[in-house]
């Protein structure tokens, strides 16, 4: 597929899927006779890998190690067991940030609940909640 369909599924930009061609995070499998590139399920797949792990603080190093260990997983070998053990730190640190975004959205909502709570019923914006 080409990467405007790319950018219409993942929801990434074009602007933001050529940066990850261009430091090598992922790679268009082919190039159409126009040039274009062209994209594969698991091109997809690795951009909502990037795409998830970007709100929860990892960085570009870090990304690139993650998406080499899941490449590495499926093949059998001697270092398998390395692989599973730096998968559970990048899982650990996933749910570690996931509980630290989690105590920031309580905040937020208390936040929110404290401001209509001093709205007069009258002024209250209607909620879908």
């Amino acid at each position: 597929m080409q990467i405007g369909e790319v950018a219409e599924r993942t929801g990434l930009s074009l602007r933001t899927i050529r940066y990850y061609e261009e430091v090598g995070l992922v790679v268009p499998n082919a190039r159409s006779q126009g040039g274009f590139r062209l994209y594969t399920e698991p091109d997809v797949d690795r951009l909502q890998v990037i795409k998830r792990m970007k709100p929860l603080g990892f960085q570009l190093e870090e990304v690139r190690e993650l998406l080499g260990i899941l490449d590495a997983l499926p093949s059998p070998g001697d270092d398998r067991g390395e692989h599973l053990d730096r998968l559970a730190r990048f899982h650990a640190r996933a749910e570690e940030r996931c509980g630290e975004l989690r105590a920031q959205l309580r905040g937020a909502e208390d936040f929110a609940a404290a401001l209509r709570d001093r709205l007069p019923d009258g002024r209250r914006p209607a909620t879908d909640g």
